[in-house]
């Protein structure tokens, strides 16, 4: 077992962290920067160190900082979180090569699953189905670009190889805004990413976001936590999100499940993983896969009762995985809902001080959040903070639970998106399941 942890990250998947390594009685390192000195999780660890000044560059993108911080503290592994340096394969390199445990999947598979085009190949390969596109980077040869788009169909969209959080992206409509759609993109990626390279897919018009929650060792075995509709959207941000996503055949969500399960063994992938799809008409298209524990990782927990940091940990320790496939049984149904300190309406944000805090409470309702009364959330950082977690039986008492615990939260001194969810899970189309993606942009007006 890891005997002590870093954790480079900050908020509430810090405390997430910090809370399972000390059920497997980890010691617990935190970093933060000086404005994070007061956060939940540094008053909790073990040890804390101040890593730099408030910018994330200085602070929790600081590598040279968080490998010191590990000699000096005599931790044996650290555990990114998300954000931050979590997919970033240079720093996963340099922890192990400094003779610390990276706790997430290898360097070279990181590589793999953040480009795009190499991951799309190697997904083919294991048999997980993929957008009809343009199977590799796009040249800049117009009649090679024209036949392409022909070939897959518009309309089209192109996307920088290197990309994510819906940066890098154009669609196309016709042949005549096509060459210079690609050539826009490229300089964008180039600037964005420091890497040009975009390829094509087809364009779904009203498709669901849907992911596959996989863990695996490594060592030969995987599994999978099932399903999560994550189609509620606003810039391509995720809001809400449940588990199982509702109103798909159970044999197509079984043949995503083995084709997943099969492309982390044969990437010989090791940790907590997710497998994003888009899904229409009853199919799916794998649009990337994140090499990290997600934000919205509670839901899966909560219908399977595993906990998947905890078996972040027990796998970077070099123990088989906990459980076969057979010893996975979902139960029931999951929400969760984000807590952003941001202006319901216009979502600027609203850094400042919290006067009051209430916490919802009862059976089935979970919160997983750093703050408290006087807590004070920064200018500098995202403004999550805090995740409201429901569980029932079925989709509607988990829902019923939700807006319980929604109307029960009180946040007072900032403005937070709470009223945002409080509408949405009256929304009579979401409740009947099922929305696509543009669904929350087109009911805001975006």
């Amino acid at each position: 077992m890891l005997d002590k942890v870093l954790i480079a990250n900050r908020g509430e998947i810090a405390l997430r962290i910090l809370r399972a390594c000390k059920e497997l009685d980890i010691k617990t390192v935190a970093v933060h920067s000086k404005i994070d000195a007061a956060l939940k999780h540094v008053k909790l660890a073990d040890e804390a160190v101040c890593i730099g000044p408030n910018p994330s560059p200085q602070s929790y993108l600081n590598v040279p900082a968080l490998i010191s911080a590990m000699e000096i503290t005599g931790a044996s592994a650290v555990h990114p979180g998300y954000g931050f340096l979590a997919e970033n394969a240079d720093f996963a390199e340099q922890v192990e090569k400094s003779g610390f445990v990276f706790i997430g999947p290898t360097a070279d598979v990181i590589r793999v699953m953040g480009d795009k085009v190499a991951a799309i190949k190697a997904m083919k390969a294991a048999g997980v189905p993929t957008v009809p596109g343009s199977d590799g980077s796009l040249s800049n040869d117009p009649e090679t670009l024209r036949s392409t788009a022909l070939r897959i169909g518009y309309p089209v969209i192109i996307k920088a190889a290197a990309g994510g959080g819906g940066r890098g992206m154009r669609v196309v409509e016709n042949e005549e805004a096509l060459i210079t759609a690609v050539s826009i993109t490229q300089t964008e990626a180039a600037a964005a990413f420091g890497d040009g390279t975009v390829y094509m897919e087809k364009f779904l018009q009203n498709p669901r976001h849907v992911e596959v929650q996989v863990l695996s060792d490594g060592q030969g075995h995987a599994i999978h936590l099932g399903d999560r509709d994550c189609s509620l959207q606003r810039r391509h941000q995720k809001v809400l999100e449940e588990a199982p996503a509702p109103g798909i055949p159970e044999d197509a969500r079984q043949a995503v499940f083995e084709s997943c399960v099969k492309a982390c063994i044969q990437i010989n992938y090791r940790g907590a993983g997710t497998f994003e799809f888009l899904y229409e008409d009853g199919h799916f298209y794998f649009i990337e896969m994140n090499t990290r524990v997600q934000v919205e990782h509670p839901v899966s927990e909560m219908i399977t009762g595993v906990d998947i940091v905890k078996e972040q940990l027990l796998i970077a320790s070099g123990r088989p995985l906990s459980f076969k496939q057979e010893d996975i049984i979902f139960r029931g149904h999951s929400f969760e809902c984000r807590i952003n300190a941001e202006d319901p309406v216009t979502f600027m944000p609203q850094p400042g001080t919290i006067n009051a805090y209430h916490a919802p409470g009862g059976n089935g309702i979970r919160v997983d959040s750093h703050i408290y009364n006087g807590y004070t959330v920064p200018p500098n950082y995202d403004s999550l903070i805090g995740k409201v977690i429901t569980y029932g039986h079925d989709r509607e008492a988990a829902l019923s639970r939700m807006r319980i615990a929604l109307d029960e939260m009180v946040i007072d001194g900032i403005k937070t998106n709470i009223p945002l969810h409080e509408d949405l899970v009256r929304d009579e189309a979401f409740k009947k399941g099922g929305v696509n993606i543009h669904y929350l942009e087109k009911k805001l007006g975006l």
